[in-house]
């Protein structure tokens, strides 16, 4: 007997990174004050709600199969795909032409509506919808995603978010305050400050930089026990970051900043604002005012015109450096941007080999690190149980993209604190015991 699905089911898939997922849970929140049920199973549900990634090829690709995937499914209970996110602001593509399956593309601007557009797929007629909360998480109960800053200024030369997103936004202080302070009272213990550019939080409203004033405000919250910072970057990281990184004691000992690459003729065709003697300075200082920091990194391999030369000053950097966690991308070539028209296009078999290189160099520095946490007296927070394991990760470890500690589980909570001493390590993750 084919089961009746309600009309007010509605199943989320949610792609991209975690200012798209921001999106998602404000969107969902207002979902469900509405009376919406939500659930992640696209077979339980009437509407399907895509929320979508084009960065680069690969996330439209990813996009794009998971509607298709997703019209499978409208034979049978679905009945509705509504997409939103980052692919419906593509300039140069006609989505209602090349994706029919598509009942609703609802541009990044009108998310506020997302009620009123579910409400008019469905027939519903209402007067008005009152929302007391602002955000459903999607993450563990104990951390959140704080998004203070939309859009980007920067115009990196292979980049498309500044023509997805628009310019540089911040999002006014005091409704960050307020999102806070209603995320701490859900449980909420540490906030994973992001934006495409963090470090230039505030510069919109009156030509100053406000990350540090918001920091301290949040950080007068008293259930807040961590604030990590990620997307700092490089040029706008000055001593008064720095110095609020390593005194305040609710700042994560631990900072994200995306380099893309060292050599400076290459950083400069990129469109970065630093170069490598002023890298080189960003990080002795940070080092040298907090000893124990971890420093995250991402870096663009095959960019147009890298030569041997280049990329070799590039593999001498994260030897000599040894920055803690690194992610490393094969140069993705984006109509629009102006690295698309470069000459000396990379090939692909060249940018698959100096991945594997890097990789490899960087994975030693992972070793190195690991080992030298053996027997370490660390304190860790409890993401999630798996089997006979709890699922942990240290202040200087981000969800997702950096390495766990895996704990035997002995009745141990998600979400609570323990101290902890780590005995061995499994490649990128560690291994450890409750004291």
């Amino acid at each position: 007997m084919k089961k009746i699905i309600q009309k007010n089911v509605v199943g989320v898939v949610s792609l991209g990174c975690d200012k798209n997922r921001v999106d998602l849970e404000k969107m969902i929140a207002k979902l469900s004050q509405a009376g919406y049920i939500i659930t992640t199973n696209l077979n339980e549900a009437y509407i399907a709600l895509i929320n979508t990634c084009s960065f680069i090829l690969d996330a439209r690709k990813e996009s794009i199969e998971t509607i298709l995937r997703a019209a499978t499914l409208k034979s049978a209970n679905l009945k509705h795909i509504v997409v939103t996110g980052c692919l419906n602001n593509m300039r140069y593509t006609d989505l209602h032409e090349s994706l029919p399956e598509v009942d609703r593309f609802v541009p990044i601007t009108d998310n506020d509506k997302i009620v009123d557009i579910m409400d008019e797929l469905i027939g519903k007629t209402r007067t008005e919808c009152e929302y007391s909360y602002s955000r459903a998480l999607t993450t563990p109960s104990h951390y959140a995603y704080l998004k203070i800053a939309d859009g980007c200024n920067n115009f990196c030369s292979y980049c498309t978010i500044p023509y997805i997103r628009g310019r540089f936004k911040s999002v006014p202080m005091k409704e960050l305050i307020k999102e806070a302070k209603e995320l701490a009272l859900d449980g909420v213990s540490e906030l994973i400050l992001v934006a495409q550019d963090v470090t230039k939080y505030g510069y919109d409203f009156h030509g100053k930089l406000l990350l540090t004033k918001l920091i301290k405000k949040l950080s007068k919250i008293k259930s807040i026990k961590l604030i990590r910072l990620l997307y700092c970057y490089p040029d706008l990281i000055d001593d008064k970051l720095i110095k609020c990184i390593a005194k305040n004691k609710k700042v994560a000992k631990y900072i994200d900043i995306p380099l893309q690459h060292i050599n400076n003729e290459v950083l400069k065709a990129m469109n970065r604002r630093t170069n490598k003697e002023q890298i080189i300075d960003i990080i002795s200082k940070l080092r040298k005012a907090c000893p124990d920091i971890t420093i995250r990194s991402t870096f663009i391999l095959g960019f147009p015109g890298e030569t041997k030369e280049q990329f070799d000053e590039l593999c001498d950097f994260v030897t000599t450096y040894k920055l803690d966690n690194v992610g490393f991308f094969k140069y993705s070539r984006e109509e629009g941007t102006r690295a698309y028209d470069m000459p000396n296009q990379v090939s692909e078999g060249t940018k698959s080999k100096r991945l594997n290189i890097l990789s490899q160099l960087q994975y030693k520095n992972v070793i190195e690190h690991n080992q030298n946490m053996i027997n370490k007296i660390v304190e860790v927070v409890v993401d999630k149980i798996e089997g006979k394991y709890a699922v942990c990760r240290t202040s200087n470890m981000c969800p997702d993209v950096d390495g766990v500690v895996y704990i035997k589980n002995n009745n141990l909570t998600i979400g609570n604190y323990y101290t902890v001493k780590i005995t061995k390590f499994d490649h990128y993750d560690l291994e450890g015991e409750v004291l």
